[in-house]
């Protein structure tokens, strides 16, 4: 289980950072902050924190909840579209993402530890830390804000665009979602850049 062991190796306030939706065919990448104070967070809420791909939808959204609302978090998302992930490539609107996150966090930070093993150019220090959602309490709470969030995104998209089945598999590429491709074509919020999608396009 993560805890708060990388944060106390730093002095000052550290922000945890992870991202949600690097893979997925369509959609948006989103990327959550959070700074945890260490002293007053509740131990329900310390118990309850897990990278959030280990976590149950119900349990993510009860820690989102609790996390936007506890006096001992402070958190944000940051969201990069899918003209950018096409213009930019994936890491680097990844990286934009991660950056904006950062930016609208309500208090300032003095460093950063950011899930992955490829670092993002912010605002302060930063150290990438591999598996880091189950790590570090901080990035295991950046994680649920950052998937909760792209969840609900892609809830909201598969109203307005059905037959994807985006509402249960997020955008990645189930045989629902390849599926939908054949039968609908593609859309505005496909990442056109990806290689099965671009193949669609290209086909005579």
């Amino acid at each position: 289980m993560p805890d708060f062991s990388l944060e106390r190796e730093v002095e000052g306030v550290v922000v945890g950072i992870d991202e949600a939706g690097r893979g997925p065919w369509a959609g948006p990448v989103v990327a959550g902050a959070a700074v945890l104070d260490r002293e007053s967070l509740e131990d329900i809420l310390i118990k309850g924190l897990d990278d959030s791909k280990a976590l149950t939808p119900a349990k993510r959204d009860s820690l989102y909840a609790a996390l936007s609302q506890s006096p001992a978090a402070t958190v944000s998302v940051g969201i990069a579209s899918v003209e950018e992930i096409d213009s930019l490539n994936i890491l680097q609107a990844t990286f934009l993402a991660m950056s904006r996150a950062l930016e609208t966090l309500a208090v300032p930070v003095d460093f950063a530890l950011v899930d992955g093993n490829r670092a993002p150019k912010l605002i302060c220090p930063t150290r990438t830390v591999v598996k880091g959602d189950s790590r570090s309490l901080s990035i295991a709470a950046g994680s649920i804000m950052a998937k909760v969030t792209r969840d609900r995104v892609m809830a909201k998209l598969a109203v307005a665009f059905p037959g994807y089945a985006w509402e249960t598999n997020q955008g990645y590429g189930t045989p629902a979602h390849k599926q939908g491709l054949e039968d609908l074509g593609v859309t505005p919020h496909h990442r056109k850049s990806y290689a099965p999608i671009r193949a669609l396009l290209e086909k005579p």
